[in-house]
């Protein structure tokens, strides 16, 4: 792999814009969406379904013009410099169409012609722990098995960038970790690597930045301590009233679903006042939870709509 970290932007856009169909019907997927993928790192692209994840990730893969905008993929138009491209990036798609006819050796070897310098098969299967499935059938294997062949084929050509589409989907929580140090590799040996994932503690481990889309915006830009920055702490039991409003930093208290929660900006003076009234008046808080701001709560917000969504600049996205 080509050691980018030196360089700038692996993937640049500005100002995309990605419509369906036209006139009336007209339904516009992506609205003026501001990235860069900074080489060398792991880029995490969030967002609620039908926020425009894949239509810009069609869009980056070449496999769809842009409606407008401009999109620059190591440094090239990803559409009509798709030839020169297609051997410096490996893509992961949500779904694979492996013939199930082939043994997983089979598929591999198969796929090992289509690349101008592929890894050895043998390598590939003891990457990806699939050694002991080699003459396995691709219809006989797991989901998680199949995802981990998926991932092999992605990564032999040693691409420079990587793109995974929900890449931990089906895999066991043993499997994800295992996958997760694959990834983290990928970023140390120079690659850089673009996912979307469902899984918030993954892109919260994984990535160096986070990209939040909503409804085809990018809303919020940053890394997960600055995403979560200005989002309250919250403290969590079981529903107890007479709770005092005045604890201190406390934003709120609520009570819903038989818990209680208070939303802080101070945990720990917060914290501190509820157990000494909790004391003093012999109130048992049962499965007491505290929590710093996390990427959850800010992503929960902004698909309740709790959050203010309006769209990043993308000026200083690299820092």
């Amino acid at each position: 792999m080509s050691t980018n970290a030196g360089s700038t932007s692996a993937v640049r856009v500005r100002g995309l814009r990605r419509t369906y169909g036209q006139g009336a019907s007209a339904f516009e997927a992506v609205r003026g969406v501001d990235l860069d993928v900074r080489a060398g790192s792991i880029t995490a692209l969030l967002g609620t379904n039908g926020a425009g994840k894949t239509s810009t990730l069609e869009v980056l893969e070449g496999l769809a013009p842009a409606t407008a905008g401009e999109v620059r993929v190591l440094g090239l138009d990803p559409v009509e410099g798709r030839a020169a491209i297609r051997p410096r990036v490996g893509v992961l798609l949500q779904r694979s169409g492996f013939s199930g006819d082939l043994t997983v050796r089979e598929t591999l070897r198969l796929w090992s012609e289509t690349l101008t310098r592929p890894r050895p098969v043998d390598e590939m299967l003891a990457l990806l722990d699939l050694e002991h499935r080699a003459g396995v059938h691709m219809t006989a294997l797991s989901g998680g098995e199949t995802r981990r062949v998926d991932l092999a084929c992605t990564l032999m050509g040693s691409p420079e960038l990587v793109i995974l589409d929900e890449p931990t989907t089906g895999l066991d929580p043993e499997s994800r970790r295992a996958v997760w140090r694959l990834v983290s590799g990928l970023r140390d040996e120079g690659a850089t690597v673009l996912l979307t994932t469902h899984y918030l503690e993954e892109a919260e481990t994984l990535a160096d930045r986070l990209e939040i889309l909503h409804a085809g915006q990018i809303v919020r830009s940053g890394t997960p301590a600055e995403i979560a920055q200005g989002h309250p702490s919250t403290i969590e039991f079981a529903r107890v009233d007479g709770v005092p409003e005045q604890l201190a930093g406390a934003r709120r208290i609520l009570h819903d679903h038989g818990r209680t929660t208070v939303e802080t900006d101070a945990l720990q003076r917060s914290l501190t006042d509820l157990l000494d009234w909790a004391a003093r008046h012999d109130v048992a808080l049962d499965g007491l939870e505290a929590r710093s701001p996390s990427l959850e709560s800010v992503f929960l917000s902004i698909a309740d709509g709790g959050d203010p969504v309006e769209p990043v600049a993308a000026e200083g996205a690299v820092r």
